[in-house]
């Protein structure tokens, strides 16, 4: 029962993140900041399809290097995009920093919420039994 209720809470926080980005959507009349949310859903893609075919042998797995590398990119672009859009143009920017705030704040739920997704699914003594 423990799995599910870490489950319930990761569910909910996730959803926390992406209230995050809604309100910076609505609070600064700005549609920009959704532009984070495919970096949400391609983010753990190569990671979970290197996974899949990863076999543990213990050594270096280059395949499993590039994917994390590749999540990594997409997890820094999330980060960095709400960054350049406040800064660029100087005179009159895309978004206002406020509208990047919240953002990078939702990014940082969001992501932490992968992380103990993640670490809950791969632990080694996982119970089956709550799918």
């Amino acid at each position: 029962m423990a799995g599910m209720k870490t489950l319930l809470w990761l569910s909910f926080t996730c959803s926390v993140g992406l209230t995050f980005i809604v309100l910076a959507c609505v609070l600064y009349k700005v549609g920009w900041p959704a532009l984070v949310l495919p970096f949400f859903l391609f983010a753990p893609l190569p990671t979970l399809i290197a996974n899949r075919y990863t076999v543990n042998t213990g050594s270096s797995n280059s395949g499993m290097d590039l994917a994390i590398f590749i999540t990594m990119a997409f997890v820094v672009s999330s980060f960095a995009m709400p960054i350049v859009l406040a800064r660029t143009p100087l005179k009159a920017p895309t978004i206002e920093w406020g509208a990047a705030f919240l953002t990078i704040t939702g990014d940082i739920v969001v992501y932490i919420t992968y992380l103990g997704f993640f670490s809950l699914v791969y632990q080694e003594d996982h119970n089956y039994a709550i799918w």
